[in-house]
C-alpha cells in the first residue's frame, strides 16, 4: 500500500494515497454499475429500459427494442469487466459507451435530465482514465 509522506513522516498510520484512492473509487463504481445496468436489461427489474431508446435506433436496427437492450445490456457488461481488468482501456469504453447514450437521449428528447447526469458519468470515465496506471494501457510510442 502506497502511504503519504506526511503519514510516514509523523509515524502515523499508513494512509492511501488520494490519487490512489480516487482511482480504486471511480474503477469500482464503473466496474459494478456497468455490469449492475447491462444485467438489469435482461430482467427490467431498475427500469423500463426500452423507454430510454430513441425510435431512430429500431429504424436504423430492424430488430425489436428489447433485443436491442439485450445488446446493449452485454456491451455494459463487457465494459465493466474492462474497466475491472484494464482500466485505461476500459474507462474510454465506457466513456464512449455514455457518449453514445447521451446522444440517443438527446435525439429522443424529454430525458434532457439523465443525458447530464451520463454527461458527468462520462468526465467521472475519463478521469479514471488519467488515472489510470500507465501499464494498464499498451502505448505504441
Amino acid at each position: 500500500m502506497k502511504t503519504t509522506s506526511a503519514a510516514r513522516a509523523s509515524g502515523q498510520t499508513p494512509v492511501m494515497e488520494p490519487r490512489r484512492q480516487a482511482f480504486l473509487l471511480l474503477r469500482t463504481v464503473f466496474t459494478v454499475a456497468p455490469i449492475v445496468f447491462g444485467l438489469d436489461k435482461f430482467t427490467n427489474i431498475l427500469a423500463d429500459w426500452t423507454v430510454y431508446l430513441a425510435p431512430v435506433a429500431t429504424d436504423m436496427v430492424p430488430l425489436p427494442a428489447q433485443t436491442i437492450m439485450y445488446i446493449v445490456g452485454v456491451v455494459e457488461i463487457i465494459a465493466g469487466i474492462a474497466v475491472a481488468v484494464r482500466p485505461r482501456f476500459g474507462s474510454l469504453l465506457v466513456a464512449v459507451w455514455l457518449l453514445g447514450i447521451i446522444v440517443n437521449l438527446l435525439i429522443l428528447g424529454g430525458f434532457y435530465d439523465v443525458a447530464l447526469r451520463d454527461f458527468g458519468l462520462l468526465v467521472g470515465a475519463l478521469a479514471l482514465n488519467r488515472l489510470s496506471p500507465a501499464g494498464s494501457w499498451r502505448s505504441r510510442r
